[in-house]
């Protein structure tokens, strides 16, 4: 008989970040990351970059990675006081669903410290904003722009996408850089 050659299968993730600071530097969620040999970050004007992995945490499901900023620099996001959005609030969130890139949708704020089973630091907000596979690492952004939550998971059929609150972000981002 003959051997058939065994061939390596590469895994090809898609997931979405913003960008915090004009050095390149990149929040995402852990497991968009997790096990990557080589990431590369594709800006809304088109735009590819390669990126290295800074530090994630398995735990929050939070990464942050780098790109080398190029000379005409580039615009980040900034943050809000999580602890200050409402259940009602309107709020966008921002990602590549399905590949989709750059897709932005639409919801309110359902619920705050949602607790989703996910791990010891269950504590999510909660909308009814769209939130697909490709949207994990995006941002979640209140009406004045600035990032509310990190989206990170989806309630599938159901209608109801879960975000990491910024200030718990903030905080695990600042120890991951």
């Amino acid at each position: 008989p003959r051997e058939i050659p065994q061939r390596e299968m590469k895994r090809r993730s898609l997931g979405s970040g913003f960008i915090i600071d004009r050095s390149g530097i990149i929040v995402t969620n852990n497991h968009i990351v997790s096990g990557a040999e080589d990431i590369e970050v594709r800006t809304a004007d088109g735009r590819s970059f390669p990126a290295e992995v800074l530090g994630r945490d398995a735990k929050t499901d939070l990464a942050v990675i780098k790109i080398a900023p190029p000379e005409d620099g580039l615009q980040t996001m900034t943050w809000a006081d999580s602890d200050r959005i409402r259940v009602g609030d309107w709020v966008l969130a921002i990602g590549n669903p399905f590949g989709l890139n750059h897709t932005v949708t639409r919801g309110i704020i359902s619920a705050k410290g949602r607790v989703i089973g996910s791990g010891p630091y269950d504590d999510f907000l909660q909308t009814d904003a769209p939130i697909n596979p490709g949207n994990s690492g995006g941002p979640l952004i209140d009406m004045s722009g600035a990032v509310v939550g990190i989206n990170t998971a989806v309630a599938t059929g159901k209608g109801l996408g879960f975000a990491i609150p910024a200030n718990q972000a903030k905080a695990v981002i600042a120890q991951l850089r």
